[in-house]
């Protein structure tokens, strides 16, 4: 079991992260981002869809003919995204209304048409849900990193507006990180969003560049064994 999961969970977070490695759906990772809470609604309705469409199209594979197979991927996902629209709308409406059309726009993810194309059509439906659990987690920790980046630097302040999501008790979880903070505009605009994007991308990078130079040291040090 650890065989199976194990690559898929490292891919889903980091070696194939859809966010910093595939580059996709970034057109509402930069638009929503600009707040932990939005980035959050934002991320928990992608693992919802991931996981659901994951699902089903592993459950349905060997039944779709493969001349219509996208077409009933992109219905799948459509049909899975209006159940969670509407749902937001009911229950959070608020942060619904703020998220406005990157909740639909969800259909048109392509790193969600890709993982139901390139392995919940291939594999079975345990796999398949495991990686869409991991892929919409790995795309929700980039929103919710970014989210946290662009609110400290453009307001000062740290989950603001969480009774969007958590109730009206969640109004005092709101930090405030600067009194009198008269904030940095260009954080919460769509510049803020790229070069923030551009620097966590860079650090993944940088982290991935030293751990490769490190197994290189580790195999060159290892004793040549002897005939």
């Amino acid at each position: 079991m650890n065989n199976i999961y194990g690559p898929i969970i490292r891919d889903g977070l980091w070696k194939n992260n859809p966010a910093l490695v595939q580059l996709l759906g970034l057109c509402p990772l930069l638009a929503v981002s600009n707040t932990v809470i939005n980035g959050l609604g934002l991320g928990l309705a992608t693992i919802l869809t991931l996981v659901a469409s994951n699902g089903l199209v592993s459950l349905l594979r060997k039944q779709i003919p493969d001349e219509a197979r996208l077409p009933v991927f992109v219905m799948i996902i459509a049909s899975i995204v209006t159940i969670i629209e509407l749902s937001m709308s009911a229950w959070f409406h608020e942060l619904y209304l703020i998220l406005g059309i990157f909740i639909p726009l969800i259909v048109t993810n392509c790193a969600i048409t890709g993982r139901a194309e390139a392995f919940a059509s291939r594999n079975p439906v345990g796999p398949a849900l495991v990686d869409g659990f991991m892929m919409g987690l790995g795309f929700t920790v980039v929103l919710v990193l970014l989210g946290a980046m662009r609110e400290i630097i453009g307001q000062g302040t740290l989950l603001s507006e969480a009774h969007l999501m958590f109730g009206e008790s969640a109004r005092h979880f709101t930090i405030i990180l600067v009194d009198d903070y008269r904030g940095f505009l260009m954080a919460l605009l769509p510049p803020g969003a790229f070069i923030g994007l551009g620097l966590i991308v860079a650090l993944k990078n940088v982290i991935d560049a030293r751990q490769a130079t490190k197994q290189v040291i580790d195999i060159a040090a290892e004793p040549i064994p002897v005939s």
